[in-house]
């Protein structure tokens, strides 16, 4: 069993701001800014496209939008999901935008950038729940940017082989689906999703050749027992790559935090997770599934030793 830090966490959790407990010194971060980051800004303003930086609020958006990199959100910003950890707005979404990909594909060669993140909202509402637009996406940035290499953080598409196979087939370098928590605290933030259902789309990818990637939030109150417990399921089911970071409330109406971790026990579990044999770890406070994401399109090929 991993003890964590719990009383010094506990007593920096229990300091309140307007009813929220306020940020530890290591969760502290510097405002956006810079030449090449209101480049990005301007950029995807210009074509209305959607990235998680904003809509998740990501800590990060200073730094990578600042290195000219995005995590781009496509079918839209409204969520047929109501998760009680995420940013994003929950609704009825707007029709899809099939020219939503090619606008996708001139911001990122204006941009630059060699390796993309796409991710985005759930489409319940649609027949296919969005696989197929997925699939177009991945395979229209493939033809108009050739030399692009890109992460696909899908959704789970209620675990249905047929549709996650289009994005499998659509051959993106990495295929990730996060976790989001541990199997107890599951149904509590998250709306639909089923922490056996994750583990299955997490199987299918890697049972298809493709790089497979996870992550899972701390702070929600699971324990260290919980989250080592998390990391062998994910191990089982195939999954190469795992991220680790600090769950932010992003309002008052979202699922408030339990305790801000302490940098230690992130080297604690990152530790672990290496020795039990995740080829890519992340683990800081400040990590989200998309951080460093240009790296781990490499675990395959530093694996066989090319």
């Amino acid at each position: 069993m991993v003890k964590g830090n719990r009383e010094r966490d506990i007593s920096d959790g229990k300091k309140q701001v307007n009813g929220r407990k306020r940020l530890p010194e290591w969760m502290r971060m510097k405002m956006p800014g810079g030449e090449h980051y209101m480049h990005v800004k301007e950029l995807v303003d210009r074509h209305h496209l959607h990235t998680i930086c904003t809509s998740g609020n990501c800590p990060n958006i200073g730094e990578c939008w600042a290195a000219g990199t995005a995590t781009f959100m496509i079918l839209g910003e409204i969520c047929t999901r109501a998760c009680k950890f995420c940013a994003v707005k929950t609704g009825k979404p707007l029709p899809v935008d099939e020219a939503e990909a090619y606008r996708l594909a001139r911001s990122i060669q204006a941009m630059g950038i060699s390796h993309a993140v796409i991710t985005s909202v759930d489409r319940d509402d649609l027949p296919d729940k969005g696989a197929g637009f997925w699939a177009r996406t991945i395979r229209t940035l493939k033809q108009e940017v050739p030399e692009l290499t890109m992460e696909a953080l899908i959704p789970d598409f209620d675990a249905i082989p047929e549709l996650v196979r289009k994005i499998i087939d659509a051959a993106p370098e990495v295929i990730s689906h996060n976790m989001e928590t541990v199997a107890r605290l599951t149904p509590r933030i998250r709306s639909r999703a089923r922490y056996s259902c994750s583990l299955e789309v997490i199987g299918m990818v890697a049972r298809s050749g493709v790089t497979s990637k996870s992550g899972i939030m701390l702070g929600l109150g699971e324990t260290a027992d919980e989250v080592i417990r998390t990391m062998d399921d994910l191990l089982d089911a195939g999954c190469e790559v795992l991220t680790l970071g600090q769950y932010l409330q992003p309002s008052m109406e979202h699922m408030p935090v339990v305790e801000y971790i302490h940098p230690d026990q992130f080297v604690r579990y990152r530790e672990i997770a290496t020795q039990k044999g995740f080829k890519a770890v992340e683990s800081s406070p400040l990590v989200r599934s998309s951080y460093h994401a240009e790296k781990h399109i490499t675990v395959r090929k530093d694996d066989h030793g090319q």
